[in-house]
Parts: structure tokens; C-alpha cells; sequence
């Protein structure tokens, strides 16, 4: 007993440490009694959501009354999980403050269950999230919307092309495409100034939302030029519609800060569905019209037509596409691997996966044969999903392999291939550690943003990121240091014949600095000698790949092959090794 007051005082230093400790940290701690309905609180409600006093909030019902309704059925599912699965909760939403407005909480909680397994107590931390949450927004903003009009950024109209292609595809419905540019924007820009030129384009970008039907999808492509996807409208539908924009400009000026401005805009147009079958070429045909239609004088509205020696090409396309999807149907898709060595000791590091397609013959056709046309057709996808499902087999069959996979730019902003990796490789470090995406640098440079992220996500699974084609492209110190990639792989039309080419050396050299200043690893491609392998060792590359270290081969490499040590270089026309087949290129 002498040791009671000793002790109180403890739980007492106890419980004040603590106090100050959630006071610092800004949280709010609270105990649901469930079975009682009373939640009890610890810390500055005040700041946190507006509560004045948590006197206001002593049960279930009254904290559910503040939640957002769109909120709370989420909440109340993680809690219902959490009581029959006991699995952790976590949960974030938002919660009405005292002021009307509402404020986002994550919310991490535990129950305490009786000896009958009933959940009796819940207790839990809250953290106030709302500056997070807001940065999020921001940044899904600038993900998919223009910043200067607020309209979805050509990324973003680039997906909703894709879904009605595909919806008019599968419903046998027409639509179309229209590319509207504003008439001598530059001459707008120099009378008046950039900030009126922008008032401009805000203006236009008012005007085709206003003369458009609330089912088109409008979005800026860029600079003086916006893009609309039609639904339900054929070639004369189109065509009416592309009359009505013309008509809003030429009957009303556009207003600005500086008044009234005059403005015409000229429009191209495309429709689908027929021989064109990706965004990317309906696009890019609506804005070839847009071109034919100023050519003519500008104002005015010119619709895409083919030459018979596109409609020919486009039928040969078809055909291409044809047997490329028969191919994956019947699995005649396989891979050829081609070894990527570490420079010091020849040893195999990694096999990079080159796709290639077994006709119905029996021959092998390259990956140069097919994959533009199923570029052009849409079919990149899935392909790449393809692959990525066959890289994943060969990691888990052959543990002491590690690949590479390649895949599309238009994969790489792919959401559903993203969830694809998500499912193989989550919780499975020992497949994701082996694994490498590569994309190219033209890729990630077109749509950075959304490259970023896809490099950051794949990262974020513990896989590694390649860059390819180095040095095709424009990448700056920014670009690199924010895509965060594990390695850069030197573009071959640099190291072919390096030994005769002193200026490709130096740049090569240039390349290595931008790489080696961030840590990241570099691959020399496309290795076809002696003299060239010693003058890349040199220069420092970490890894070199080339028909001199081993061409692609059919067959999955096996352990002891991915172990062995390369001590005699392959020659330019290799044999083949065990089983597997050697395939150029």
C-alpha cells in the first residue's frame, strides 16, 4: 500500500506524457464504448474539425452525423470488415466542421473484442489530412485538365477518343472526331499581348462548350488548337456540327480584357468506326484535315479522306492485325531473350524479353514485322498485357532469372495494365525485385507527367525501371531526376561502329554524366565488337548488350544458363545455345 500514491503519480506522469504527446502531434485519440454508444476524446478537437468542445460528440450517431454522406458508407464498410475480418482499419473521409465547410480524416483504428468475439471498443487516431488531400486534387488536375481553359488536356481527351472507339466498336455506332484551331493566333499574340491571347483561347474554349451537345467530350490539344469527340454522329453529323462552330464564331466576337476580338477557327474532322481504330490516328487524321482546311483559306471545315494508297496500306494493316490477334489467341506470341551483361566480369545480369510471332507456318516473324502495325491498330495493349503474363510465368518457373519487359507508350499511361502488374507482383518482392519495365525516352517525354507517375507506381512495387532509347530524345537533368528510373539503356545508333565515330563517343560520354550525376545505372545497346565493348568499358558503362555478348533466343533461359559466366564473347553469327533458337533481331 505504501507504494499507492507513488504509483497514482506515475499514471498520472503517465497520462500527461501522453496528453502532451498527442497535442504535439496534432492527432485526436478517442474510445468508442460500443456497447455503451460513448466515445470519450483526447486532443484539440478545436483544430482538428471544428468541434468547440468534444462534449458536442459523445456518441456513434452524432460523429456519423458530421461524416459526408458520400463518405460514410465507406467508413462503415471498413469498420464492418474490420469487426468480422479483424484486419486493420484505415479509412480517410471527410467530416463537416462547425463552420459548414468540411475537413479530410484519416481515420486508423482497433477494436477490442469480448470472450464471444463481439466487438466491444473501438479505439483509434485521427489526423487531419485536409492540406494533403487538396495537393492530390491539384495534382489530378494538372494530370487530366488544361490549366489555362480548365478543359481535359489532350491526355485526358486522347483516353475518352479511345472509349468511344471502342463503345462504337462494340455497338455498331458512329461518331467522330473534330480539331478546331483558331485562326492567326500569333497575329492576336503580337497586336495584343500574351495575357489577351490567353483571354482569347479561355474564350474559345467558353464559346465550343456552349454550341456543343452535353454528351461531346471538348479538351485543348494544345497552344491555338481543341479537340471534340463526338458520339452517335456520322459523316453528316459531323459535318453539321462543325457548321454550328463556325457559325458561333463568325456571328459573335469573343470578349477579352481589352474588348470585343474577332475570331475565326478552322476545322478538321474525323469519323470512326472503319479503317482507322486507334485515338492516336483519329487524331492525328481530324488534325491532318484541320491543315487541308486552312490550306483552303482557313474558316471553313475540310473531313479526312483517305488515298486509295492509304486505304490499301490501312486493308494491309488489317490483315497484319488479323493474325497478330489470331496469334495471341493460340499463344504463337513467344518471347526471344537476349542476355545484358555487367561490363567488368561478362557475366549475365539480366535477359531483356523480345516478342516475336510464329506464323501459321511454323516461321518466326520479328517484332519489326508486326508491332508498329499493332501500334497503329490499338492492339499494343494487349499484347503488353500479354507479355507481362508471360514475364511473370518465366519469374516464378526460374527463380534465378531476372527480365526485362518492354512496353508500348500508350501502355505506360494505361491504368488497367498498371492494376494488371498490381495483381502479380504486390507482396510478391521475390518476383518484383526480378523484374525491369522499360519504356522509351521519346515515350516518357511526350506525356512526362503521366511518365513520372507510372515510374514512380511500378517503383513503388519494388520492380525497376528502365529507360530505353537514351539519348533519342531531349531528356534534361529535371527530366531524369524526376523520373526516378533505375537504369537508362544508350541508344544503339550511338554504339554501332563507336570506334569510327569519335563525336558518338563524346556524346556517349555527355550521356554517362547526366546518368552517373543521379546514380543510375547504364546499358551500352547494341554491341558488335571487340574494339567497341573495350572503348564502352572505358568509358565506364555499368552493363553492355549486342549480338557480340549473345543474340535473342527463342526458349526460356534456364538457371544455369542465367548464371554462366559469358568467357568467350559471341561472334556476330552465333550458334545456337542448347534448345533455344537464334533469332536476329
Amino acid at each position: 500500500m505504501r507504494y499507492g500514491p507513488r504509483a497514482s503519480r506515475a499514471v498520472a506522469d503517465e497520462s500527461r506524457i501522453m496528453k502532451a504527446a498527442i497535442a504535439c502531434s496534432g492527432d485526436v485519440v478517442y474510445s468508442w464504448d460500443l456497447v455503451r454508444d460513448n466515445i470519450s476524446w483526447i486532443g484539440n478537437t478545436s483544430d482538428m474539425f471544428g468541434i468547440s468542445t468534444p462534449d458536442t460528440v459523445t456518441s456513434g450517431d452524432a460523429y456519423h452525423e458530421r461524416i459526408n454522406p458520400d463518405d460514410l458508407k465507406t467508413r462503415l464498410k471498413f469498420l464492418s470488415k474490420h469487426f468480422t475480418t479483424r484486419e486493420p482499419f484505415d479509412c480517410e473521409y471527410r467530416v463537416r466542421t462547425e463552420k459548414g465547410g468540411f475537413c479530410w480524416i484519416h481515420e486508423r483504428a482497433a477494436a477490442e473484442f469480448s470472450e464471444a468475439g463481439q466487438p466491444v471498443r473501438l479505439n483509434g487516431v485521427l489526423r487531419l489530412i485536409t492540406g494533403r488531400k487538396q495537393h492530390e486534387i491539384l495534382l489530378e488536375q494538372r494530370a487530366n485538365y488544361d490549366e489555362l481553359t480548365g478543359l481535359y488536356n489532350k491526355s485526358r481527351l486522347r483516353e475518352s477518343a479511345d472509349h468511344a472507339l471502342r463503345y462504337a466498336e462494340r455497338y455498331s455506332v458512329a461518331g467522330g472526331f473534330l480539331a478546331v484551331g483558331i485562326d492567326k493566333m500569333a497575329m492576336i499574340n503580337d497586336a495584343y499581348g500574351r495575357q489577351t491571347a490567353d483571354a482569347v483561347i479561355v474564350g474559345v474554349g467558353r464559346r465550343l462548350e456552349e454550341c456543343m451537345r452535353a454528351t461531346d467530350v471538348i479538351g485543348r490539344l494544345g497552344g491555338d488548337t481543341f479537340g471534340i469527340v463526338l458520339g452517335n454522329a456520322d459523316e453528316l453529323g459531323i459535318a453539321a456540327a462543325a457548321e454550328k462552330v463556325l457559325n458561333a464564331f463568325r456571328q459573335n466576337a469573343v470578349q477579352t480584357p481589352v474588348g470585343p476580338i474577332h475570331v475565326t477557327v478552322t476545322i478538321g474532322g474525323s469519323g470512326f468506326p472503319g479503317l482507322i481504330q486507334t485515338a492516336h490516328d483519329l487524331m492525328a487524321s481530324a488534325e491532318s484535315a484541320m491543315q487541308d482546311a486552312k490550306r483552303l483559306g482557313r474558316n471553313c471545315f475540310a473531313y479526312f479522306e483517305m488515298s486509295e494508297d492509304q486505304r490499301i496500306r490501312q486493308r494491309e494493316y488489317m490483315l497484319i492485325g488479323e493474325q497478330v490477334t489470331k496469334a495471341l489467341q493460340e499463344e504463337r506470341v513467344v518471347f526471344a531473350y537476349q542476355p545484358v551483361v555487367v561490363t567488368e566480369t561478362g557475366e549475365v545480369s539480366y535477359y531483356e524479353t523480345l516478342i516475336r510471332m510464329i506464323d501459321e507456318k511454323g516461321e518466326i516473324v520479328s517484332a519489326g514485322a508486326f508491332v508498329p502495325v499493332a501500334e497503329r491498330l490499338g492492339l499494343m495493349r494487349e499484347i503488353d498485357r500479354y507479355t507481362l503474363e508471360m514475364a511473370v510465368a518465366d519469374l516464378v518457373n526460374d527463380p534465378d532469372i531476372t527480365l526485362a519487359l518492354n512496353i508500348s507508350s500508350l501502355t505506360a499511361s494505361d491504368r488497367s495494365w498498371l492494376r494488371a502488374l498490381v495483381s502479380h507482383v504486390k507482396g510478391k518482392p521475390e518476383i518484383a525485385r526480378r523484374l525491369m519495365i522499360e519504356i522509351t525516352e521519346t515515350a516518357a517525354l511526350d506525356d512526362f507527367e503521366d511518365s513520372a507517375r507510372f515510374v514512380a507506381a511500378v517503383r513503388d512495387l519494388g520492380c525497376k525501371v528502365a529507360l530505353d532509347d537514351f539519348g533519342s530524345g531531349y531528356t534534361s537533368f529535371r527530366h531524369l531526376k524526376s523520373l526516378t528510373v533505375d537504369v537508362v539503356k544508350i541508344d544503339g545508333s550511338f554504339v554501332i561502329n563507336l570506334g569510327e565515330n569519335p563525336d558518338n563517343l563524346l556524346f556517349i560520354r555527355t550521356l554517362l554524366n547526366l546518368a552517373g550525376g543521379f546514380g543510375i545505372k547504364t546499358v551500352a545497346e547494341c554491341v558488335q565488337s571487340d574494339k567497341d565493348a573495350e572503348l564502352l568499358k572505358a568509358e565506364g558503362v555499368d552493363f553492355m548488350q549486342g549480338f557480340y555478348y549473345g543474340r535473342p533466343q527463342l526458349g526460356r533461359p534456364g538457371s544455369k544458363l542465367a548464371k554462366r559466366m559469358i568467357a568467350t564473347p559471341a561472334a556476330p553469327q552465333a550458334a545456337a545455345v542448347g534448345n533455344s533458337v537464334a533469332v536476329a533481331d
